[in-house]
């Protein structure tokens, strides 16, 4: 490393203050223990080259705010080919707009060259942009992100925030979301923007500016346009990141959940049942324990199931283990075609439905086998969360959890039960040979 990049290291791990405004203003200390390593390295690296470069978005936002950021970005005027010149360890990827992973063990870093406006042309009838690869600078750059306290940059050699919007480090300050530009027209642009609005105003605990509030309930049919893999993974985000209940209760409030998930009930037990689910995964996930969308999946689709499995029974003469199965089936299929669920949480979630059945069958050596299952775990929390919703199931409950710390003596007496045995059907005497005369 050169003597500058040495002097600017240094630097960067005595930041003091950062500044308001385009150039400066006042300061601020920020969490300078936070601050990646690796992604100081790229911004050295870059200015060695004679490019500018600088950390941007989300991680700037949290250091501000005290959070620690979950990854740093950095965006600068190279190219995508000019920055994996200078990197070995990174690699090129997108169709849409071109970005740099620059890889440090298992901590990636990625770079993104400053945007410009898109190309008009490359937009289909609805406004979504089909191609975003347009370079430009640093102020067209701030202006094509999507809210302003997104838009904020630090710059390492003389240790500021530039907010290029003049607004982004005041709705910081007063814990507001404003959309960059004109809501219809960025979201329409990228309709997935409004679950980032959704999903920030959860995990930032802020406000949504009025005119955000209106425009997303407006146009959130324009979310059944977005490819169903691609929902999915937002949908990741928005119930795995440890704020999954508040972020359901805005969903409902901005009416994008029935988008979403158009077969779920979202009210009574069932509603109960799923913001109860949605709260066990955020305490887990505030521990450290491990958690799947299965269990989610699970439980915001469960009213449809029982439902339909329901139907089946009474009306087509199902036996209850295929109206079961069937219902599953089609329940998942309906959802396919909004949310694709891969089949790694869909059969687990599947499966986690039709063990409830299961769990009333306490006789014989059933319980047994049923325990060892490797689904039991989740069917079982599954069954208390439908108690808790307010299924009356509490004996059953009871009866589970006893079961499962019992000792085998115990176990043989609760599975014993009073059955009566059927009786042997008799078998017809064979008639004796008659003897020769």
């Amino acid at each position: 490393m050169s003597c500058l990049a040495c002097d600017l290291l240094h630097s960067l791990h005595a930041i003091k203050t950062h500044s308001v405004g385009k150039k400066s203003n006042s300061a601020e200390h920020l969490p300078r223990s936070e601050i990646s390593l690796e992604a100081l390295k790229v911004v050295l690296r870059l200015t060695e080259q004679g490019f500018t470069a600088y950390l941007v978005g989300g991680c700037v936002r949290d250091l501000l705010l005290g959070l620690k950021p979950k990854d740093f970005d950095v965006a600068t005027n190279a190219t995508p080919q000019q920055v994996h010149k200078v990197f070995r360890n990174s690699r090129i990827i997108g169709r849409r707009f071109q970005i740099v992973h620059v890889r440090f063990g298992r901590e990636i870093i990625e770079v993104s060259t400053f945007r410009a406006q898109h190309n008009q042309q490359k937009s289909n009838d609805a406004g979504h942009v089909l191609d975003d690869n347009v370079f430009g600078s640093f102020e067209s750059d701030a202006f094509r992100r999507d809210f302003t306290v997104n838009a904020l940059y630090y710059c390492a050699t003389d240790e500021r925030v530039l907010d290029p919007t003049d607004q982004g480090l005041n709705d910081l300050a007063s814990k507001q979301l404003r959309l960059i530009g004109d809501p219809a027209t960025r979201f329409k642009e990228d309709p997935v923007r409004m679950l980032r609005a959704v999903r920030f105003k959860s995990k930032l605990k802020f406000d949504l500016a009025p005119i955000l509030e209106q425009k997303i309930i407006d146009l959130a049919h324009l979310l059944g346009e977005i490819p169903p893999a691609r929902l999915f993974e937002e949908t990741l985000k928005l119930f795995m990141a440890g704020f999954a209940q508040s972020t359901y209760l805005a969903l409902c409030q901005y009416q994008i959940s029935v988008i979403l998930f158009p077969t779920m009930a979202e009210e009574g037990q069932a509603e109960a049942l799923i913001q109860l689910a949605l709260k066990s995964t955020d305490d887990r996930i505030a521990i450290g324990s491990p958690v799947t969308p299965a269990f989610i999946f699970a439980a915001l689709l469960w009213a449809p199931f029982e439902n339909l499995k329901k139907a089946l029974i009474e009306k087509d003469d199902y036996s209850r283990n295929d109206a079961a199965a069937v219902a599953a089936d089609q329940v998942f299929h309906q959802q396919q075609a909004v949310i694709s669920i891969p089949k790694r949480f869909s059969i687990p979630a599947r499966e986690i439905w039709l063990l409830q059945d299961r769990l009333e069958a306490r006789r014989g050596k059933k319980p047994l086998r049923l325990i060892a299952n490797k689904r039991f775990r989740a069917a079982y929390d599954f069954l208390l969360l439908r108690r808790d919703s307010g299924e009356n199931i509490s004996a059953l409950c009871d009866w589970w959890t006893e079961f499962q710390t019992a000792d085998e003596d115990r176990q043989q007496i609760m599975t014993r039960g009073n059955r009566t045995q059927k009786p042997k059907k008799s078998q017809p005497k064979a008639e004796a040979p008659l003897k020769d005369s």
